[in-house]
């Protein structure tokens, strides 16, 4: 199931907004990206907030896809192990 927090919404027809559910629909860190259509295979996206994430994709749900993977933490591999040893000895 896709994670809630985030909704791609289609303003007009060749616009979209993603929103961020954590904050209030009366604030403005609400808006996440405003997305235009550039032609049939190109979509600009302008991102509100600081995020590596590209500029350009194939179409809006690929942004949405992007930022929700970006988003959502990997839990496919296991913490990794520090391994404690007790600092070397200084032998002159």
């Amino acid at each position: 199931m896709p994670d809630p927090r985030f909704e791609l919404t289609k303003i007009t027809e060749t616009e979209w907004l993603i929103l961020d559910h954590r904050y209030a629909t009366n604030d403005a860190r609400q808006t996440v990206a405003r997305i235009y259509r550039l032609d049939t295979v190109e979509v600009e996206v302008l991102w509100l907030r600081e995020l590596p994430l590209a500029s350009y994709y194939m179409s809006a749900e690929d942004a949405f896809d992007d930022l929700t993977r970006f988003s959502t933490p990997s839990r496919a591999k296991p913490p990794i192990t520090i391994v404690h040893r007790p600092p070397l000895s200084a032998t002159a």
